[in-house]
C-alpha cells in the first residue's frame, strides 16, 4: 500500500511540476538567466549517466584501445559533429558499437 502511495505521489508531483511551466495561462515565467542555467542540465545529466558506462565498463577505469564503449562514443561524437543528424549518428554509432563488441 505504501509503495503505491509513493508512486502516485511522485507521479502527481512530477505532473504538477511540468504543468506549472507548460500551461500558457499560468503567469510563471523563467528569467533569461534561469533558462540559460537550465540549458546546462541536459548535457550534465547525460555526462553523469554515460561517463561511468564509457570509462568504467567493468567497475574499473578502462582507457584501453580495445574498449568498445570508449571507441564507439568517440565515433558517436565525430558523427554528431560531422552530420548534425542525431538519429543517423545514434544508429551508426550503435552499429559500430556492436561490431566492436563482436570483433574485440
Amino acid at each position: 500500500m505504501m509503495v503505491w502511495a509513493v508512486i502516485f505521489g511522485m507521479g502527481l508531483l512530477i505532473f504538477l511540476n511540468r504543468y506549472v511551466f507548460l500551461e500558457p495561462r499560468l503567469p510563471v515565467r523563467l528569467s533569461s538567466n534561469a533558462r540559460q542555467f537550465l540549458g546546462f542540465a541536459v548535457p550534465g545529466m547525460l555526462t553523469a549517466i554515460c561517463g561511468p558506462i564509457i570509462f568504467f565498463p567493468e567497475q574499473q577505469l578502462n582507457l584501453d584501445y580495445a574498449n568498445p564503449y570508449l571507441l564507439s562514443s568517440l565515433v558517436a561524437i565525430g558523427l554528431v559533429l560531422s552530420t548534425r543528424n542525431t538519429l543517423l549518428s545514434m544508429l551508426l554509432s550503435m552499429v559500430v558499437f556492436y561490431l566492436l563488441r563482436w570483433w574485440l
